[in-house]
């Protein structure tokens, strides 16, 4: 058990390492400085006369950059002349000077590459190959100008290519073999290990076969090409020596780890060593030249649209295979690509055959081919490494078998059922994807289910989206009378689409593969959601699909919002369900308003139904002011089923407002009491729109309004909300004189005024320190400013007067009291009705002065002021100095 020191002898320990750390420190520091003088060159002694050095130029590109760009340069020039020999200069030889020319030509380019890899000029080498193939290329078109002009071409250059193909492979696994064998070590350096023969997972032709990669570059035989990962960096081109051979005793010669399998860099260079360099270029040339002999051939034989897209596709499939099992990289790239390439043409032409196939058997003939794409894509799904890509691959294979089974059920069931067809191939592939295949391929069979999935959904969306949207338009012809089925209900405004029977079906089979297909923990709360979304809409679209009866089809509205309700009550909290229930009791109400009697009694259900609802927690926020909408809907119909005036409705549409405000006020949840505040605060705003026809009865209302409002701000928590009570009675006051017609201000200001005062009295009796700007300014001003200009306005005497009293005695109340804001404010309005008051006499004077008088004034006013100019900033700082000391 260790013993903790105490805080003096932690910090006499703290001390001493940071001293000796000190130290080391500076010790480090001068063994720097030494070793920097040291390393340091001596300084160049230069003479003036003497030019400063020019920094050395960097070379902008490589030496192989360069040798490579010059070999493909010298390459391509040489194919040029080549070809302008064949096509322009061939009839200035015979026969047999035209085959010595060409085929002299074309072995000395073939076999000269054999005699550059001895010497290591790989690149060299690679450029001769090069411009040898594509001189038989031109000894092929040689041959059929010259010997076979009357043969069909395109046959011709089926057979051609297909020999171009052999040739150009038999050339590559010629010069591939390797050109030295490896030396025998001595007796000395033992064998390692035999290492791990388990192919490590991704890499290529791991799958099934025997042996390690690194098994098959030992026992590579002579006909390959690329024996040590495809040689790729181990010499350098152009470079003028040979291949480097392996020390003896320097390690596995093959580069594998004992015991790990895995292959490195120095047994890489062992086995570079031990073979000799071998052309690229030859064997993925004859991979592109095998792209044409069947294409060619079905185009010859005019086996027409299915032959050649077989011929396509047959050509795919064998490079699918190409790439699957062959080791080397180049080979695979080029495979792949014309496998991707001839394998899209051939799966999009058999693709349009089946779209526009006539009948079954049209169509049975485009299945097969796309049976044929789709084995295809699924063989190389499997036997693809890379998990990304065999998803990929199976998704389309799950697809283009879909689309094959499908064209066929096209043909043959009606046009409404061509979807659920598709829907049902698709749902098989479910079925599929739950065998004993490999991960990736059951993953891409599962997104390729889903695929089909949506696209049938996105298919019925037009129908879902009518029957939620057309009672819309019934908003324009209320009572009107009930139509005659549930679709015309629906289609007062879009048409109904003419193959929508079936969607019905089409959205509950997806609904059922989502809830029995996804079991995944992480996608099960998604899939439900979206399962219950898709099994509404099918129940939703399902009256007016069948065409039931009016009644009928609200029958089974008012069921499925009750069911969604109550779904929403036993289920765990979700937005779904609620926003479900709340789109379908929108529609419903909607689609009720074509007749009275369901206008009422959809609406007086929707409010009970939402009502009950809200008792859950966790809906109130939807639900209860849904029933408080839907009241006050029903208010309005039935005010208007009794014939009243809208201003009378809006009495009963009060009624809301005051159920609203009890609510709020004995609701604990948050949320639902901001929710239901505000759909109360919106009943009242839309009572007041009714009410505004007729003053008198607006002026109740905005009197209602305020009541209710200062019974809420008797709550703690909305104290504010008396600011909007005050103002709601301001207003009902003001529409209520107006509707008097009563024009005096101050009968619309003085009702404000004195709360106002009283109000800001109160508030400075318990804060002494608040400015009377703040308490007294508002309430002075709403009644002094609009008296002050209507008594500029008003040519009798009385106004003036008592605005005049009444000012005078604000600004004496201001002296005594020492208050800014009612000295500044009475005194102001004193002057300036005071100066109302003696405008027809300074009129009278001025105009009773001669010409020269009101200059003659004015420059003696100038003088004045000028004179007084000290005196009076003096007494102006007295004066803002007496202001400033008042409140």
């Amino acid at each position: 058990m260790s013993q903790i020191p105490s805080p003096a002898e932690e910090l006499l320990l703290l001390d001493t390492e940071l001293r000796q750390l000190d130290a080391r420190r500076a010790v480090l520091l001068t063994r720097r400085a030494w070793l920097v003088r040291v390393l340091q060159p001596p300084p160049v002694r230069t003479t003036p006369l003497a030019p400063p050095a020019s920094p050395a130029l960097r070379p902008e590109a490589t030496a192989p950059g360069v040798q490579n760009t010059l070999l493909l340069l010298g390459g391509v020039l040489l194919t040029v002349a080549a070809v302008a020999f064949t096509l322009v200069g061939w009839g200035q030889l015979g026969i047999a000077g035209r085959s010595l020319v060409l085929g002299a030509v074309t072995l000395a380019a073939l076999g000269a590459p054999a005699l550059l890899l001895r010497r290591g000029l790989r690149s060299t080498a690679e450029a001769l190959a090069g411009l040898g193939l594509a001189l038989t290329v031109l000894d092929a078109y040689a041959l059929y100008a010259v010997a076979l002009p009357s043969t069909d071409g395109v046959g011709y250059a089926a057979v051609a290519s297909a020999v171009l193909a052999a040739v150009w492979a038999a050339y590559g696994h010629a010069l591939g073999a390797r050109r030295r064998k490896p030396e025998p070590r001595p007796a000395s350096a033992a064998a390692p290990a035999a290492p791990d023969t388990s192919a490590a997972p991704g890499l290529p032709g791991a799958s099934g076969a025997p042996g390690t990669s690194a098994a098959r570059s030992a026992s590579s035989t002579p006909g390959s090409s690329e024996p040590s990962a495809e040689g790729a960096g181990e010499y350098r081109a152009g470079s003028g020596t040979g291949p480097r051979e392996a020390a003896p005793g320097s390690g596995p010669a093959l580069g594998v780890s004992a015991g790990t399998g895995t292959r490195t860099g120095a047994g890489r260079r062992g086995v570079a060593a031990a073979a000799g360099p071998s052309l690229r270029l030859p064997l993925p040339a004859a991979v592109v030249a095998a792209q044409l002999p069947l294409l060619l051939w079905a185009v010859a034989a005019a086996a027409g649209a299915h032959g050649v897209t077989a011929a396509l596709l047959v050509t795919a499939a064998l490079d699918t295979a190409l790439a699957l099992r062959t080791p080397h990289r180049s080979l695979r790239v080029v495979a792949a690509a014309g496998a991707y390439g001839l394998g899209g043409w051939g799966t999009f032409a058999a693709g349009w055959l089946s779209w526009t196939a006539a009948g079954p058997s049209a169509a049975a003939r485009a299945a097969a081919l796309l049976l044929l794409a789709a084995s295809i894509a699924t063989a190389a799904a499997w036997g693809t490494p890379k998990p990304g890509v065999a998803t990929g691959t199976a998704t389309a294979g799950g697809l283009i078998t879909v689309v094959a089974f499908g064209g066929v059920l096209r043909t043959a069931v009606p046009g409404e059922w061509s979807v659920p067809g598709h829907l049902a191939c698709g749902l098989a592939l479910l079925a599929v994807a739950r065998t004993g295949l490999p991960e990736p391929v059951r993953r891409g069979f599962a997104l390729a289910s889903g695929c089909v999935g949506a696209l049938a959904v996105a298919w019925a969306l037009p129908v879902v989206v009518i029957t939620v949207l057309g009672p819309v338009g019934r908003a324009g012809s209320v009572w009107s009378g009930a139509p005659a089925n549930a679709r015309d209900a629906v289609t007062s405004g879009p048409p109904w689409p003419s193959d929508a029977a079936t969607a019905p079906l089409v959205l509950g089979l997806v609904a059922a593969a989502l809830v029995v297909a996804v079991r995944a923990a992480t996608w099960r709360p998604h899939a439900l959601a979206c399962a219950l979304t898709l099994t509404w809409a099918t129940v939703f679209v399902l009256p007016a699909t069948l065409e039931l009866p009016y009644a009928a089809g609200l029958s089974v509205h008012g069921i499925t919002v009750m069911g969604l309700l109550w779904s929403a009550r036993r289920a765990h909290p979700s937005v779904t369900a609620p926003v479900l229930a709340l789109l379908t009791s929108l529609s419903l109400a909607f689609l009720a308003l074509a007749s009275e009697a369901a206008t009422l009694t959809v609406l007086g259900v929707l409010a009970v139904l939402f009502a009950t609802a809200a008792t859950r927690p966790g809906l109130g926020p939807v639900t209860a002011p849904a029933s408080l909408g839907y009241a006050a809907a029903l208010a309005c119909a039935t005010g208007a089923s009794l014939g009243l005036r809208p201003q009378h409705t809006a009495l009963l549409v009060l009624v809301v407002a005051v159920v609203a405000a009890l609510l709020a006020a004995h609701v604990d949840d948050g949320p639902t009491t901001v929710s239901i505040e505000v759909t109360g605060a919106l009943a009242g705003l839309l009572a007041t729109g009714l009410a505004v026809a007729e003053p008198a009865m607006l002026a109740t209302v905005l009197a209602l309004c305020g009541v209710i409002a200062a019974g809420t701000a008797v709550r703690e928590d909305r104290r504010a909300v008396g600011y909007a009570a005050v103002a709601l009675f301001v207003l009902a006051a003001w529409v209520r004189l107006a509707a008097w017609g009563v024009a005096f201000p101050e009968a619309y200001t003085l009702p404000v005024t004195v709360p106002a005062l009283l109000v800001g009295a109160f508030r400075r009796r318990r804060d002494t320190a608040v400015s009377s700007w703040t308490v007294y300014a508002p309430g002075l001003a709403m009644t002094l400013v609009p008296s002050l200009f209507a008594a500029w306005g008003d040519a009798q005497w009385q106004r003036p007067l008592l605005l005049g009293a009444a000012a005078l005695a604000v600004t004496l109340l201001g002296a005594r009291n020492r208050l800014q804001a009612p000295l500044v404010l009475g005194g102001s309005v004193l002057v300036l009705d005071a100066l109302h008051e003696l405008a027809p006499y300074i009129v009278q004077v001025v105009d009773a002065l001669p010409r020269w008088a009101p200059p003659a004034l004015a420059g003696l006013l100038l003088l004045a002021l000028g004179a007084t100019y000290e005196q009076r900033i003096r007494d102006a700082r007295r004066v803002r100095e007496v202001l400033g000391r008042m409140d």
